[in-house]
């Protein structure tokens, strides 16, 4: 690939990105004008500007040079200076005042004012607080780009160089002599890794202290991405000597003044040691006490009055019509007797039912109810099943980013810190809390969840603890479930209408890991044998465009692809190129835009990947007239771009309920392309159809809780498409991968102590 060195001036800038740097100009480079991108932080109109550049073509936009690297040039006359400065680079500065500051400065326009800021105040109209705001101004452009040179140095890309300028200032030039592992606590997207790298450049020592102890913390951040709260001591002291290349006894040694430092918890679990992040040990114990708290906050109920309530529940249950069955009265029974209630069972068990029976029963008692789940489509499910409003706990806890300085926890957009309105200071105002879909719910949402419930509440927990559980650290869930501490009923019967779904009769043999009879019999569940991958991309489109959606009264985009994997030919990476070209084909009528390797088209299915609770959505009548407006897109909310606009860089989106959201190009990155999703993505989703291609894969994925969650997902029809071989191995593969975690201990250690009843 063949680089060429142009000079020129940026004559307009098209687009730039604030937080990383990237910017689209034109450059005039021997009097012709070139399409720039690349990562230029800080530059302005009118700078001249030298760049290594490749010629490349963009399918949209034409030729475009992409820029490898650039520096800054100095004005090489007045002209250039004026230019620069008329562009408004400098707040405070426009056309008139350039061409007066040149004209009065001449050649020494820019020593002036670097050096010199004061003497701009000689002109008429430049105040000396004026001029000391240019000053601060021409002073910041130019240690901004000098921290990003210096960085350049050490590896780091512009992006993570202004996010580490924005930390520091100047003080980064010491901090990464010195410490570069302080980077890897103090600015998201870091990361030891990183760190490492320039630690090394910088001929940091390979056993020294600091880095010992952020290679600890970098191992217990791994585990906590894998979904565990802490590591066997032995296990974690070997991973980080791994990873550091240096003996055991070292890492052991920083561990023990990690603990000291009170930056770590270790307790024994069984017969082994376990350290724990200190922040994930105290969630958890947090989450213990206050469960606890919360269960024995309902006290005891004298026979008159329990006789009294059983008799309205037996009512309720009969108005309803539901067939009697024990399991489902003692889940309403014990929702109203009890604290702290979990309701765990499959698909077709009953627990809408129980749902709706249990808000009839406290609605007529005229209690306050909340209803929660963790994901803004498992909201919309619990409310389209009950009739009653239903949130987000996010929304429910009133979020907000956490502003500078102010406490929360990790989780937020960009690894902004969220605080919750809804604590212990401001708890929920309500009489009864029915969570759904708890399988989801992870330790740090959990714990905050449970401090904004006040004793005298009961929290009604509802769930199938057999799906995946939870994208970040903890399984709540089954520790609460195996802590045996709580009033737990399991449902284990389907009922009549759900006998007669083979997706949820094979669903429950997945369950149980009994083989499934794949002989296409079923009018819901259908297994066709493809071994190519090719074969099964074709087979793929056909039943998404032609066979499925009259059959399932859906149109194509309702049509869900779910994988085990994110990579691989059949991974949802490559399944949405594919299915993108088929299903939405490039065309001269519909606009696009490039991000990086994807291409945004109008009428592509995408998804919200990050909750973001500022982001605002209107719903827009044919005459043009907003008829409803509000706030926040919930990750996994699913949705069609229906405008590109290149002029001014924006996506706008349509989401359920014709919810209207405007991107700009800079969000982008929290829309990703959702032909194809994972199912872990699918999690408290539900739609009419399910396609799963499934060949061999990493063994960690293909298990039978990743089957079953995939499944489960379906309304009406679920359609594999792969090997049966494969399907046999993911239903012996019950080795979910085991997560470390210590809530159940921790609800042990507590239960001793209290002397509320234990179901």
């Amino acid at each position: 690939m063949a680089y060429e060195t142009l000079s020129g001036y940026i004559d307009h800038i098209i687009y730039q990105n604030e937080e990383n740097g990237y910017t689209v100009f034109s450059l005039i480079c021997d009097g012709t004008d070139k399409t720039c991108t690349g990562h230029l932080p800080g530059i302005a109109e009118g700078e001249s500007i030298e760049v290594n550049a490749t010629c490349t073509q963009h399918p949209v936009y034409g030729k475009q040079w992409k820029i490898s690297e650039f520096r800054i040039l100095a004005p090489a006359d007045a002209a250039a200076m004026e230019r620069y400065l008329a562009s408004g680079a400098i707040k405070g500065i426009g056309a008139a005042f350039a061409a007066k500051i040149v004209q009065y400065f001449g050649a020494d326009t820019f020593r002036i004012m670097e050096e010199e800021p004061e003497r701009l105040a000689e002109l008429k109209g430049i105040s000396e607080k004026k001029a000391r705001d240019i000053a601060v101004q021409m002073q910041g452009k130019r240690e901004l780009r000098a921290a990003v040179v210096f960085l350049q140095n050490y590896g780091i890309g512009n992006t993570l160089a202004m996010k580490i300028f924005d930390k520091y200032g100047a003080a980064l030039y010491g901090i990464v002599r010195e410490n570069p592992y302080r980077l890897a606590e103090d600015v998201a997207g870091v990361g030891f890794i990183i760190a490492d790298q320039i630690a090394r450049k910088a001929g940091i020592s390979v056993d020294s202290e600091y880095r010992i102890r952020c290679g600890l913390f970098h191992v217990l951040t791994q585990a906590a991405a894998e979904g565990h709260t802490c590591l066997p001591k032995g296990e974690l002291i070997n991973q980080a000597a791994q990873l550091l290349e240096v003996a055991p006894e070292h890492t052991e040694m920083q561990l023990s003044n990690l603990a000291m430092d009170k930056k770590i918890t270790v307790r024994k679990q069984g017969d082994a040691h376990f350290v724990y992040d200190a922040r994930l040990f105290h969630a958890e114990m947090a989450c213990a006490r206050l469960l606890l708290d919360i269960s024995e906050g309902i006290g005891p109920m004298d026979n008159e009055t329990w006789d009294n309530k059983g008799k309205k529940i037996e009512a309720i249950l009969y108005a309803q019509d539901m067939e009697e069955d024990e399991q489902q009265l003692r889940a309403i029974k014990e929702s109203v007797r009890r604290g702290v209630v979990i309701i765990s069972g499959g698909p077709g068990t009953g627990k809408t039912s129980i749902i709706n029976s249990i808000i009839q029963f406290f609605i007529e008692e005229k209690k306050d109810i909340l209803l929660a789940a963790p994901t803004g489509r498992a909201a919309k499910r619990m409310q389209e099943m009950t009739g009653y409003e239903a949130k987000t706990i996010h929304r429910l806890l009133e979020v907000k980013i956490a502003g500078s300085g102010e406490t929360g926890h990790d989780g937020g957009p960009d690894g902004h810190r969220l605080r919750f309105e809804r604590n212990a200071e401001n708890p929920l105002e309500a009489d009864v809390i029915i969570i759904d879909e708890m399988s989801m719910v992870d330790c740090n949402l959990f714990f905050a969840l449970l401090k904004a419930i006040s004793p005298g509440t009961r929290l009604i927990l509802v769930g199938d603890m057999d799906q995946l559980p939870s994208v970040g650290p903890g399984q709540v869930l089954k520790d609460i479930i195996d802590s045996a501490a709580f009033s737990t009923v399991f449902l284990t019967k389907i009922y009549r209408q759900a006998k007669e779904s083979d997706i949820v009769q094979n669903a429950h043999r997945i369950n149980r890991g009994l083989a499934l009879t794949l002989d296409n019999k079923s009018r819901d569940f259908f297994f066709l044998e493809r071994q190519d991958v090719n074969v099964i991309y074709k087979h793929m489109i056909q039943l998404i465009t032609e066979k499925l959606p009259a059959y399932v009264e859906a149109g194509p985009l309702d049509i869900q692809v779910l994988t085990p994997m994110r990579k691989g030919p059949l991974g949802a990476v490559a399944l949405n190129q594919i299915l993108q070209e088929k299903l939405n084909p490039a065309s001269a009528k519909k606009n696009e835009y490039q991000s990086g390797d994807t291409i945004y088209r109008e009428g592509d299915k995408v998804m919200q990947i990050k909750n973001n609770y500022d982001l605002g959505w209107e719903v827009v009548a044919k005459n043009g007239i907003v008829v409803d407006a509000g706030q926040g897109i919930y990750n996994g909310d699913l949705g069609i771009i229906r405008e590109i606009n290149a002029r001014f860089n924006t996506v706008r989106v349509e989401y359920d309920e014709q919810r209207m959201v405007t991107y700009e190009a800079r969000q982008l990155n929290e829309v990703e392309m959702a032909y194809a999703i994972t199912i872990h993505k699918a999690q408290g989703s539900e739609y009419p159809a399910v396609v799963l291609p499934l060949l061999k894969g990493p063994a960690p994925l293909m298990n039978r809780n990743i089957l079953y969650t995939g499944v489960t997902r379906a309304r009406r029809l679920v359609i594999i498409l792969g090997e049966e071989k494969t399907v046999a191995t993911m239903i012996d593969n019950a080795a979910q991968g085991r997560r470390h975690t210590g809530l159940k201990e921790r609800i042990h250690e507590l239960h001793s102590c209290h002397c509320g009843p234990s179901a």
